[in-house]
C-alpha cells in the first residue's frame, strides 16, 4: 500500500468531524491514461467520506478483461498517487471488487461512476458489494473517456476542440471509434467536453500563498497530463509543437493540472514568454523548466529571458523521459489492438444492457397471464 504524505487529502488518517470514526472509502479501476474524468470521480468519492483508498489493477488483469493498457502498472500507480484527493494507493488490486477486499482495508463502502464495468465473461465487477449494500455511485464526467483520448491520438487532429471545426473525417471517426457492429451504448464513444466555472472551483484549492512561502512558477502545455509531468512537478513542486497539438483543449488541461497534488494554482492561458508583469503579479520566487529543449517565442526571443535576468531561473531533471509525443507513438504503434479492445468493451456492455432489459421486461410479460 502506498500512502500519500502531502497535499489536501494526504497524510495520516484523521478522525471524522466531531471525533467520530473516519469513514473509509474504496475506489478501484485501471486508471489508464489518467484524465480529469478519473480525478473528478475520485474527488466525488473523497467527499463521501474522510479517507480515500484507491486500488489499481495490474497490466495482466487489464489485458485479461479489457485488452492491453497504454501505461504500465508502475506508471499508473504513480499517476493515481499524484491526485490530490487520494490518501492511499493499493497496487495490484483485484479486478472484481469483493467484500473481502473492502474488509481487508477496513473500508465502509466502494464508489464507482454511473457506468458499467464488466469482467471478461460479462459479469458486473461490483455485483457482490452492490448486493451487500456497500456500493455508492457518483456522477460520470461527461465529455471525456480513455476511449475518446485514444481516438483523438489515432486521428491526430485538432478538430476535437471545436464542433464547428470538426471535419467530416473526424466526425465519421468519432461516430465509429470503439463502436462494435451491434450498436452504441451510453458509455463508450467520443463526446464534447463543456467547461464550467463550477468545475474549476471544485478542482481548485482556493488557498492563497502564506507569508514566507516560496512561490514557484512552471510553464508548459501539460497536454495529456502524464507521469513525466508529475515527476517534474514533484521534483520542484512545444517552438510550439505542431498543428496536431495539443490533444486536449485548454480547459481540459486546466482541470488535469489542478487535480495534481503538487500544484496550488493554474494560470489559464498563460503567455508563452514569462513576463515581468506575470512574475510581479504572482510574486514568483523561482521559475523552473524541465530538461526538454526550450523553444524560442514567435519573435525568436528566449521565453525565460526575464527570470534569467533576475537570477530566479533553474532547470529540473525529473528523471523521466516520457513525453506527449511518446504516448501518441505508443497508441499509434498498437492502433489495431486498441480499436479491437474498445469494440470488445462495447460489445460486452451492449450484451449486458440487453440482458438487463430482458430481465426488466420479464415480470411485465408474466403479469399479463396472471389471472
Amino acid at each position: 500500500m502506498i500512502r500519500n504524505g502531502h497535499g489536501e487529502a494526504g497524510g495520516a488518517e484523521r478522525p471524522g468531524p466531531g471525533g467520530r470514526r473516519a469513514v473509509r472509502v474504496w475506489c478501484d479501476g485501471c486508471y489508464d491514461m489518467v484524465h480529469y474524468g478519473h480525478s473528478n470521480q475520485l474527488r466525488q468519492a473523497r467527499a463521501m467520506g474522510d479517507h480515500l483508498i484507491v486500488g489499481v489493477h495490474t497490466d495482466e488483469e487489464i489485458a485479461k478483461h479489457k485488452g492491453p493498457p497504454v501505461f504500465t502498472q508502475e506508471e499508473r500507480y504513480k499517476m493515481v498517487q499524484a491526485i490530490k484527493w487520494v490518501d492511499e494507493v493499493v497496487p495490484a488490486a483485484p479486478y472484481v471488487t469483493t467484500l473481502e477486499t473492502l474488509d481487508k482495508y477496513s473500508c465502509d463502502f466502494c464508489v464507482h461512476g454511473n457506468d458499467i464495468t464488466l469482467t471478461v465473461d460479462g459479469r458486473d465487477t461490483y455485483e457482490e458489494v452492490k448486493q451487500a449494500g456497500r456500493y455508492r455511485e457518483c456522477k460520470r464526467t461527461q465529455g471525456v473517456s480513455t476511449t475518446d483520448l485514444v481516438g483523438r491520438m489515432l486521428l491526430v487532429t485538432k478538430a476535437h476542440h471545436s464542433s464547428q471545426e470538426m471535419s467530416s473525417e473526424y466526425r465519421e471517426y468519432a461516430d465509429s471509434f470503439g463502436k462494435c457492429p451491434g450498436g452504441r451504448n451510453p458509455w463508450t464513444g467520443v463526446s464534447q467536453f463543456l467547461q464550467t466555472s463550477q468545475k474549476i472551483i471544485q478542482f481548485a484549492s482556493g488557498k492563497e500563498p502564506q507569508p514566507g512561502e516560496t512561490v514557484i512558477y512552471v510553464a508548459g502545455a501539460f497536454d495529456l497530463f502524464h507521469i513525466g509531468h508529475v515527476d517534474f512537478l514533484e521534483k520542484e513542486v512545444n517552438h510550439y509543437k505542431g498543428k496536431n497539438y495539443p490533444i486536449m483543449n485548454l480547459h481540459e488541461r486546466t482541470l488535469s493540472v489542478l487535480a495534481c497534488r503538487y500544484v496550488s494554482e493554474v494560470v489559464i492561458g498563460a503567455p508563452y514568454s514569462v513576463t515581468a508583469e506575470l512574475l510581479d503579479h504572482f510574486k514568483v520566487d523561482l521559475v523552473c523548466h524541465g530538461k526538454t529543449e526550450i523553444m524560442p517565442d514567435k519573435d525568436g526571443s528566449d521565453p525565460y529571458e526575464e527570470p534569467k535576468r533576475r537570477g530566479i531561473f533553474c532547470q529540473i531533471d525529473s528523471g523521466n523521459d516520457l513525453t506527449t509525443d511518446l504516448i501518441v507513438q505508443r497508441i499509434i504503434k498498437n492502433r489495431l489492438e486498441y480499436e479491437a479492445r474498445n469494440q470488445k468493451k462495447e460489445a460486452k456492455e451492449l450484451a449486458f444492457l440487453e440482458a438487463m432489459r430482458q430481465q426488466e421486461a420479464r415480470p411485465e410479460r408474466e403479469s399479463d397471464f396472471d389471472f
